[in-house]
């Protein structure tokens, strides 16, 4: 499938099957709101699609020769699109390294470069976080980052550096360094661990993925705000506790909440 939904280095995947015997969503008690985690694509960057396949193969066109550019394109987006789908259905994590070594491609510095490059434009936080992250800070709560991704946390910083957040953030986990992808409960623990709380029910998740996102952090004991997109599916196993449709709408809820 050649385009996708979302600025993430994340192809979308058929909707996970609902369980017949859904593993069950810790209650979530109503303590004040210690720490807000971000997922990143989709969520902290705005919404909208990307070529994968294109992107790759302009980039290959920059370093190989035209019929070599093609195939590599090809084997590094079918190896890329591979590890996100085994990614999906056992939740373990996976790097562009393993992209490469699965393709059979030599990624140079250069190469990488030029893939970081294309990714550029697709990678701006929303113009809304800056001040949320500020106002949340105020209050005492917070701010954490946790992403589904290939990518190293120095690419993550080099982008939150050029928008003018990355000192706002008190700590993010990248896939990348773990062993866990999102939904799966160790994952929303590191970024817990790496905010400083202990405590879930002290913790709102916001996410644009129902599975992953509100599905993931409702079973590891947190609260979870929806941010919808239409192209991504549904999860009956997993309710958000609220819904808003851009982040600055979050900052009245989390008062909300801190007021009981």
């Amino acid at each position: 499938m050649a385009v996708q939904r979302t600025p993430v280095p994340q192809p979308p995947v058929p909707q996970p099957p609902v369980p017949q015997t859904p593993v069950p969503q810790t209650p979530v008690p109503q303590s004040p709101v210690r720490a807000v985690i971000f997922d990143w694509g989709g969520t902290l960057t705005p919404w909208h699609t990307v070529d994968h396949a294109t992107l790759w193969r302009n980039v290959c066109t920059l370093h190989f020769a035209t019929e070599l550019a093609e195939r590599h394109a090809a084997a590094i987006r079918s190896a890329e699109r591979e590890l996100w789908l085994a990614a999906e259905r056992e939740h373990r994590s996976a790097t562009l390294d393993h992209v490469f070594e699965r393709a059979g491609v030599n990624a140079t510095e250069a190469l990488l470069a030029s893939y970081f490059e294309a990714w550029e434009p697709h990678t701006l936080t929303d113009p809304d976080a800056g001040e949320l992250f500020r106002r949340l800070r105020a209050a005492g709560i917070r701010i954490g980052v946790l992403s589904n991704t290939m990518w190293p946390r120095s690419v993550h910083e080099q982008v939150f550096r050029r928008d003018g957040v990355l000192g706002l953030i008190d700590g993010a986990v990248y896939t990348s360094e773990i062993e866990w992808t999102k939904p799966h409960p160790e994952a929303f623990r590191a970024a817990m661990a790496a905010v400083g709380v202990s405590d879930p029910g002290g913790c709102v998740f916001v996410g644009d993925r129902p599975y992953d996102d509100v599905y993931g952090a409702k079973r590891a004991g947190m609260r979870a705000v929806l941010v919808p997109h239409s192209e991504v599916p549904a999860y009956p196993a997993g309710e958000p506790d609220a819904v808003i449709t851009r982040l600055a709408d979050l900052a009245p809820l989390i008062d909300a909440w801190q007021a009981g």
